[in-house]
């Protein structure tokens, strides 16, 4: 038989396998990789926020409603999903060798958006993010400072600002992660007693920062048409009053006539 050549003849098969290693380290490099086979299968995952929830919460109020309405999208075989008690929820949707990653992630979004309805205010606001990735890291880097002069908190900002979106314009790149991520925010401590004195509740900071918490659109000075000695076109810009925030019905009241003193001419705070 053929494969009694062979054993009787070990060193001419040697030989031979010798060759046929030989040849496949030469043809390699020349190989397109354009018409190599996938060997991961293509993942959409979907990520959403929901800040000042746990975990109970997020899975109940977000990713629930979101894997009722991914389930069943078209050539899916498995779904996986995380809440975690920072607000961040997680769904891992994984797809047949022959689905279109492109054409998945379509379908996935038309999803999401029939399920948007259904999830909380704060998490329609942030928004729900769609990427096309694969679970396998291709590369991992520690970042540090050598002589500790940069804080952890540092270092996570400025890899969120300069890095993260240069490493994301690399062709091949679907995401990048950043472990650990801290980033610059404010935390308020509110006084329970003095809340339930003026009748108000956690709800009503929040929509008063919300609503303040804006840049205004202040115009310009001598913008046309404008008479004809007008020389200059000025921007104005409105900066506010810092650390203020008016909050219910009667410290607006308050305010309002402190700034009506000060317009009047008088230039202390009364």
């Amino acid at each position: 038989m053929f494969v009694d050549f062979f054993i009787r003849r070990p060193i001419f098969a040697t030989v031979c396998a010798l060759l046929i290693i030989l040849a496949g380290t030469v043809v390699i490099p020349t190989l397109p990789v354009a018409e190599l086979p996938d060997l991961a299968l293509p993942q959409v995952i979907v990520t959403s926020e929901y800040n000042g929830a746990d975990a109970q919460t997020v899975e109940t109020s977000v990713t629930t409603p979101l894997e009722e309405a991914i389930n069943g999208v078209e050539s899916m075989m498995y779904m996986t999903s995380s809440s975690g008690n920072d607000g961040s929820s997680t769904i891992t949707v994984t797809f047949n060798m022959t689905r279109n990653i492109d054409l998945a992630a379509v379908d996935v979004q038309n999803r999401v958006n029939s399920a948007l309805g259904l999830l909380p205010a704060s998490v329609r606001t942030t928004g729900v993010t769609i990427t096309k990735a694969s679970s396998g890291f291709v590369f991992g880097a520690g970042v540090y400072a050598d002589r500790g002069q940069y804080s952890s908190l540092f270092l996570s900002n400025y890899l969120d600002l300069y890095v993260r979106d240069a490493i994301k314009r690399v062709p091949g790149v679907a995401d990048v992660f950043i472990f650990g991520e801290r980033k610059y925010a404010m935390r308020l401590w509110l006084d329970p007693d003095r809340m339930a004195a003026h009748g108000l509740t956690a709800e009503d900071v929040v929509n008063a920062l919300e609503q303040q918490n804006v840049d205004v659109a202040a115009g310009q000075v001598g913008q046309p048409p404008s008479p004809p000695r007008q020389d200059y076109q000025i921007s104005v810009r409105a900066i506010g009053v810092p650390g203020m925030v008016v909050i219910g019905v009667f410290l607006a009241i308050r305010l309002i006539g402190e700034l009506y003193a000060w317009r009047k001419g008088d230039l202390r705070w009364r």
